[in-house]
């Protein structure tokens, strides 16, 4: 159940050797994934690229017939909107963590005492990463607190919404964790972990047209293959049945309820309602599950006169929590991606990180305000001409310290049982290649044998 892109890689998965129904509680399909158009060009309104280094997306992509829609951006430069202007993001970081101080310090992102603590790191010996801790801690310990604020914890933000001081290192920077291992310097774990990393092509890549058509494409062709995708549908009970199989109760409790019974059950879904739905059968699964909080967040997508933002040059900028901004980053998407450049420069910014709820209760206008103010503060630009505003409540699963941990007892709790598994954003990693992946490994998990 889910039909999120984990929940529709899973149902793809299965869809040649079982009668597969995918059931949505809302009345489509793509749960992160949806584009609308801005500036007469269509924007993603949630996700816009997914790894492109990693085989999931990418061949997910060709095997839908969609290769040739593949786009990848145009510039790979950023920025740090930090201590009152732009400065470029440096180059070789591991999540924020850098590799090469020349040009971490080149890029003055850092102030001068800052720099020289994190160059006291290049001494360092002993100091193994062992047990599983906060981001925040770990790398502010060996490199400084200004790494941490300036460049890790924004960068961290602008994938789970999330800070510093509470995500988990094993869980959000596994290449960190591993080339640490080793102990001694931070800065030269980091090039280990680049060194490691693949590195063939472009790191990031999107559809043409826009990251919405995915799923949709990929619900049709289920649906051509013979898949029952339902939407519209929540699921409200979860139950065995006499025969070992599985049966759910659709509908919202104020009817009778609709009874399907399955031979086997995916629960592609947010951590509560998964939670809900497990904790009459498995408690003490269902506690882990529910232990997985998220953070809400907003896109405020704006057009502007080519002219009006000249100065949005590269792909965008993030912006340091400790700088007290609405936006924690904006993406100059139609400088970043060849097909959505245009008359109109389109620029989308990320309002939301987690434990901040009082600016995503703002209503759409002053949002739109907001933005605006601050693109005009980092890159001059002038009042937008065309706005929108995407709301994500419980968008982005917070990996904080044991994640790891919990996901194995959670797999554990529901080992011994037969045609039951789990996937999505709340266990193996939040973006679009990780939800693939991890719905396909669900459907493996559950195939008939």
């Amino acid at each position: 159940m889910g039909g999120g892109i984990s929940g529709l890689a899973a149902a793809w998965e299965l869809r040649a050797d079982a009668a597969v129904t995918v059931v949505e509680a809302s009345g489509r399909l793509g749960g992160k994934l949806a584009t609308s158009e801005v500036a007469g060009r269509a924007v993603d309104e949630g996700a816009e690229s997914f790894l492109a280094r990693v085989p999931d997306a990418v061949g997910l992509v060709r095997e839908l017939g969609l290769g040739d829609r593949l786009a990848y951006p145009a510039t790979a430069s950023a920025w740090v909107w930090t201590r009152g202007r732009l400065r470029a993001l440096p180059a070789r970081t591991l999540l924020g963590v850098p590799a090469d101080l020349r040009t971490l310090g080149r890029s003055r992102v850092l102030s001068w005492p800052g720099l020289l603590r994190a160059m006291a790191d290049l001494g360092r010996t002993g100091g193994r990463f062992g047990a599983d801790q906060a981001v925040g801690a770990f790398v502010g310990r060996r490199l400084g607190r200004e790494v941490v604020e300036r460049l890790v914890d924004p960068l961290l933000g602008g994938v789970y919404a999330g800070r510093a001081d509470e995500l988990s290192v094993a869980a959000t920077m596994p290449a960190l964790a591993a080339a640490a291992a080793r102990g001694g310097s931070l800065v030269r774990a980091a090039r280990r972990g680049l060194a490691a990393a693949p590195s063939a092509g472009p790191v990031f890549a999107t559809l043409a047209g826009g990251l919405g058509a995915l799923p949709t494409v990929l619900g049709a062709r289920l649906a051509a293959e013979g898949v029952v995708v339902r939407t519209g549908h929540p699921v409200r009970e979860l139950a065995r049945t006499s025969d070992g199989g599985w049966r759910l109760v659709l509908g919202d409790g104020t009817a009778g309820g609709e009874r399907l019974d399955a031979d086997a059950v995916i629960l592609a879904l947010p951590a509560a309602p998964a939670a809900r739905l497990l904790r009459p059968l498995f408690p003490s699964v269902a506690a882990g599950v529910a232990g997985i909080d998220y953070a809400s967040v907003a896109i405020v997508t704006l057009a502007y006169p080519k002219g009006a933002a000249a100065r949005a040059t590269g792909s965008g900028f993030l912006v340091p929590a400790v700088d007290h901004r609405l936006i924690k980053a904006a993406t100059f998407a139609s400088a970043k991606w060849a097909h959505l450049a245009g008359e109109l420069a389109v620029i989308r910014c990320s309002v939301g990180r987690y434990g901040d709820v009082g600016d995503l209760q703002r209503d759409d206008a002053d949002l739109v305000a907001g933005a605006a103010d601050d693109l005009a503060a980092a890159i001059g630009a002038s009042r937008p001409v065309e706005s929108r505003v995407s709301r994500w409540g419980g968008a982005l699963p917070q990996y904080t310290v044991g994640h790891l941990d919990r996901v194995t007892r959670i797999r554990a709790g529901l080992a011994g049982l037969s045609g039951i598994a789990v996937c999505g954003a709340a266990y193996d990693g939040v973006g679009i290649a990780a939800c693939i992946r991890s719905g396909r490994s669900a459907g493996r998990a559950v195939m008939p044998r």
